[in-house]
């Protein structure tokens, strides 16, 4: 019986990293109350299962206690943001965060714990799930715009309401993920992944435990894909990130080689060539989706515009930068005009004229207005700067204290988000639960992987925020941790 357990144990540790790209679609549905959507994923369902799995081998191998000592600031954060749960705004959204918060916390403890019954088969066949799993998503991504562009309805292409040729002229892919910025961040990691193999050119079959089946070749062609397609989400934040990220392990990866600090610096530049060619790829893909969408947008005027958009507005080669506001239909044709009326739904929007004509300001705008509010309301008094308005309470206080006009609004920075729910005492906490991941990590082997991966998820956490919607942020260097 136990020898089953254990096999299944390793089938759920191989489904709960392909399930990750899974993070919106296929969802249930299990309604809708005044403050929050009761909704389950297959990542949350997988989890679930595997910390039971996990838990039930951990039990029969009695590795199910272990001493606190030394590890009891591991459980500070969750410890604390489930306490606050007590006085938050949204305590039924606080408990569903804490519940998922746990099951993360969980499965850590049962991979850490259960690393040893691990063998070199295992992973050979954890990565082929790791490479193939990427890749079979990226191809979907790249369906998915074909599909837009050939007009076959979102609701059967998956694309999200803002993802379609309507809003640039061109389509950006949101892949199983609620939206284009989830799906780029999703690609982070296996990004992350493949440079350091590639930089550690272990591209042959050894004896060792962070053996994988693939040669080099195919690594430096699966690199190219998958930055294709992060770019091709448009999303700035996980575009941000990877270069931010790339920056961080060129410098740490340099850094450490000491003598080698020559074939270090030639290996990151190939790296960097690799980045930069894809980037050039997606502009032209983009611009050629653009002349091929049902709009009146050029090759031109598409890349133009992901351009604009992508620098905030610095670079701005468009020819022609306005473009109608509101548009109408007339007479079964969809018309460039102007009106009084606004547009409420992109499905209004013309089929002749892109919604958007270059950076879309409010984008921006919309995400510092969220800061700005939350930051005015974590000042509000004492208590709140200090405890914050409790987990999950975040929207439902600002709604309360007539900030925003409805309480599901997300405060859209994990940083500014955890303040105001968790106060200087939740941040105080993080900062030092990272400090400890740093300490853990710094003398492993794969340490360059764990901490540049940290880096890329620190630096996107300050676009969106989200437990549910982004599990792989947490649970991904748990995987590696072990795994490479």
């Amino acid at each position: 019986m136990l020898k089953k357990i254990d096999k299944l144990y390793r089938v759920m540790l191989c489904l709960l990293f392909a399930a990750l790209f899974f993070s919106y679609y296929p969802l249930i549905k299990l309604g809708s109350g005044e403050t929050m959507d009761f909704e389950l994923s297959l990542p949350l369902i997988l989890l679930v299962m595997f910390d039971v799995v996990g838990f039930v081998i951990l039990l029969k191998k009695r590795k199910l206690f272990f001493n606190f000592k030394n590890k009891w600031v591991w459980l500070l954060l969750p410890v604390y943001l489930t306490v606050s749960v007590i006085w938050s705004a949204n305590n039924l959204r606080g408990v569903f965060v804490a519940v998922v918060l746990w099951s993360i916390y969980s499965a850590g403890f049962i991979i850490y714990n259960l690393r040893e019954e691990l063998s070199d088969n295992f992973r050979h066949v954890f990565w082929k799930v790791f490479f193939g799993a990427t890749f079979i998503v990226c191809l979907w991504c790249f369906l998915q715009c074909i599909l837009d562009l050939v007009g076959v309805p979102k609701e059967y292409s998956l694309m999200c309401e803002g993802c379609t040729y309507r809003s640039f002229g061109f389509p950006h892919p949101n892949g199983f993920a609620i939206e284009p910025q989830f799906m780029g961040n999703l690609f982070l990691a296996p990004i992350v992944v493949t440079v350091w193999l590639l930089l550690k050119q272990k591209c042959k079959k050894t004896e060792q435990k962070d053996y994988h089946p693939l040669d080099a070749v195919f690594l430096w062609f699966f690199l190219f894909v998958v930055i294709v397609t992060l770019f091709l989400t448009f999303s700035r934040g996980a575009i941000y990130a990877l270069v931010v990220a790339m920056v961080f392990m060129t410098s740490f990866t340099i850094g450490r080689a000491r003598k080698e600090w020559k074939k270090a610096t030639k290996s990151m530049v190939k790296i960097w060539f690799v980045i930069v060619l894809a980037f050039l790829f997606t502009l032209n893909l983009q611009g050629m989706m653009a002349a091929l969408s049902p709009t009146n947008d050029t090759y031109f005027s598409g890349t133009a515009k992901a351009l604009n958009h992508l620098s905030l507005g610095t670079i701005d080669i468009r020819k022609n930068s306005t473009i109608p506001e509101k548009t109408r239909e007339k007479e079964g044709t969809l018309q460039g005009e102007v009106v009084e009326k606004p547009v409420e739904n992109l499905r209004e929007v013309s089929t002749k004229v892109a919604y958007f004509d270059g950076y879309v300001v409010e984008s921006t705008n919309v995400r510092m207005e969220m800061n700005y509010v939350a930051l005015k309301l974590w000042t509000k008094d004492f208590q709140t700067t200090v405890f914050g308005v409790g987990l999950g309470g975040a929207g439902q206080a600002l709604y309360n204290n007539g900030l925003t006009e409805w309480p599901k609004e997300i405060v859209q920075n994990q940083y500014v988000s955890l303040l105001l729910e968790t106060g200087l005492i939740g941040v105080i906490i993080l900062i030092l639960t990272l400090v400890s991941v740093v300490v853990l990590v710094i003398r492993m082997k794969q340490s360059v992987v764990i901490l540049t991966l940290t880096v890329a998820y620190g630096v996107s956490l300050t676009f969106f925020a989200g437990l549910p919607n982004a599990l792989q942020v947490y649970l991904m260097p748990m995987l590696l941790m072990v795994l490479l």
